[in-house]
């Protein structure tokens, strides 16, 4: 991985505390992380919502990023330290399928979809997954260990074990 062209959100250590908003007695769970680069400025804004039907929408705001397409999984640890960030650990898997939302035996939990970040640096993406969630259960982000989402410096190809090839 190379360390200017990461950016890190650490989503136990530095998201809010999950809340719970009861509307309609639906309940949803809402977070928000601070995307930093290796020098810990900040880049950008991730929110999650789990909606009531265990959708969770992924909304990220970054800048500062060089154009093209950039792998953005979630990783399975928050302990982050730059410049390299490889204490992120490997790609948030707790259900042991293999990398890639094309792979017939994946895709991990934390595989997403790319972000494409445009000529100005400026990246945005509003993600929808149902692979992990930000409730209890055995795919939740809020696990003992934390989780990070890390923007790769090169796009994930969703099928080459064990991170598509991002760097």
């Amino acid at each position: 991985m190379k360390a200017g062209l990461l950016l890190l959100m650490i989503i136990s250590a530095m998201l809010m505390a999950a809340t719970t908003i009861c509307a309609y007695e639906v309940a949803t769970h809402d977070a928000i992380a601070t995307l930093k680069d290796a020098k810990g400025n900040t880049m950008g804004l991730a929110t999650f919502t789990e909606e009531a039907s265990g959708l969770v929408r992924i909304n990220v705001n970054a800048s500062g990023l060089t154009p093209g397409l950039h792998g953005i999984p979630i990783h399975n640890k928050g302990n982050c330290t730059g410049p390299s960030f490889i204490s992120a650990g490997e790609h948030y898997n707790p259900l042991g399928k293999e990398h890639g939302l094309n792979n017939p035996k994946g895709p991990h939990a934390g595989d997403l979809y790319n972000l494409e970040v445009g000529e100005d640096g400026m990246g945005h993406t509003n993600i929808t997954t149902t692979l992990v969630t930000l409730s209890p259960g055995s795919t939740t982000l809020f696990t003992a260990s934390g989780t990070s989402l890390v923007i790769h410096a090169n796009p994930d190809d969703q099928m080459t074990s064990p991170s598509g090839n991002s760097g």
